[in-house]
């Protein structure tokens, strides 16, 4: 769906309030960010909002807490932000109500606040019109850069984007420029790359782009199932039984849209998901009763990149084998590095996102090689779904 949405070009901030909805729900370990992706991606539309005099306050949620959970307070992160900035960022305590009235009125030229938790607000999930109304309080311009969140109707999302004049943040600019021209305006021919574990939860993603692609190759588990489907011996590898039929229609389907499905031939095997199992290389038809399939082997990865070279568009969402345990991650990391070099020389255009797929290209070492990685995980998958995103519509001019 190709959208028409107001920029930062299209804004003067300059003195004015701009009530920025980010995404600092970022992964924390022993309360320290283990992936700063981003918070990183943040900074140029920050910087520039700073730079243009702008008054920025940033509104965001973290993790998923029952009422005022100050395990999920956005403190460490407004910390986290102004390390990153090099600039002081304010932090209060609240997202609505006198406090953080007076904070936003207080504001300067340049200057940003960050304001506490809105899950800590059911009315921010609820997508509440009067805690939304307090948000537009806030401000007189409102920016939404965070795609990651754009598939949920909450109130700092879709109804918040109602109230004030709206545009997006450079990030989520950049991000849907690069899903447009993957999904809706591709150089042909163009492959899409879906892994993932059962067929069942990514129906709606390949009954789309089927009718777009020439090649699609599918990897992990649901990979199984299509082998499955076909016949083929899978071994003790997960596999959906219940869904050959589906996975059938699938394949005429694709047959009749003219697009090649591409199975590996040969695999990983292994009797266990562990880095010390008993690991072999051998075509899938030699797989034993107790082995499992866990990556694609290198017969198959040669012929994914044999066909990569031929096409212009990539879209990419999800694994080829389980690439969290070492060594069953050679294919995803051959074949994302392969996709870099093609992307670097300028002849392919790569987009990659969705669940797992940015930490894997973030493992190969190719998140700044691609066109675009998202980060966004949800909402990366209903766009290619051909869904309407909430948070999107609510952008539209």
């Amino acid at each position: 769906m190709q959208v028409k949405y107001k920029t930062l070009d299209d804004k003067d901030v300059a003195g004015k309030r701009v009530l920025m909805r980010a995404d600092l729900n970022v992964p924390m370990k022993d309360g320290r960010i283990s992936d700063q992706t981003r918070l990183d991606r943040l900074l140029p539309t920050l910087r520039e909002l700073a730079a243009k005099n702008a008054r920025v306050i940033v509104i965001s949620h973290f993790g998923r807490p029952d009422g005022r959970d100050m395990k999920y307070s956005l403190g460490p992160l407004a910390s986290a932000l102004e390390l990153a900035m090099g600039q002081p960022v304010k932090f209060v305590s609240d997202c609505i109500g006198p406090d953080v009235q007076a904070a936003a009125r207080n504001l300067k030229d340049g200057e940003i606040l960050v304001c506490e938790n809105l899950r800590f607000h059911k009315g921010e999930e609820y997508n509440e019109k009067v805690f939304a109304e307090a948000l537009a309080s806030l401000g007189e311009i409102y920016i939404n850069d965070a795609f990651s969140v754009s598939h949920r109707a909450h109130a700092s999302v879709e109804r918040l984007a109602r109230l004030l004049p709206r545009a997006v943040g450079r990030m989520m600019e950049e991000e849907l420029r690069a899903l447009d021209q993957a999904l809706e305006h591709p150089h042909h021919p163009e492959m899409a790359i879906v892994g993932g574990s059962k067929v069942s939860t990514k129906l709606d993603l390949l009954n789309n782009i089927i009718p777009r692609v020439e090649k699609l190759v599918l990897g992990g588990a649901m990979a199984n199932t299509f082998l499955f489907a076909l016949g083929r011996p899978v071994g003790a590898s997960m596999h959906e039984k219940d869904m050959v039929e589906t996975t059938q229609e699938i394949i005429r389907a694709a047959e009749k849209k003219g697009c090649e499905i591409i199975l590996p031939t040969d695999a990983q095997l292994a009797n266990a998901v562990k880095s010390d199992a008993n690991i072999r290389t051998a075509p899938i038809a030699d797989i034993q009763p107790h082995e499992m399939i866990l990556d694609f082997g290198p017969d198959s990865i040669v012929r994914v990149e044999a066909v990569l070279n031929e096409c212009r568009t990539l879209l990419w969402n999800g694994p080829l084998g389980v690439f969290e345990v070492p060594p069953f991650d050679k294919g995803t990391v051959a074949v994302a590095q392969y996709a870099a070099q093609r992307t670097k020389l300028g002849n392919l255009l790569s987009v990659a996102g969705g669940g797992d797929t940015a930490a894997a290209m973030n493992m190969a070492g190719v998140m700044d090689d691609f066109t675009y990685v998202s980060t966004a995980g949800g909402a990366f998958l209903e766009w290619l779904e051909g869904k309407t995103l909430p948070g999107v519509a609510a952008l539209m001019t």
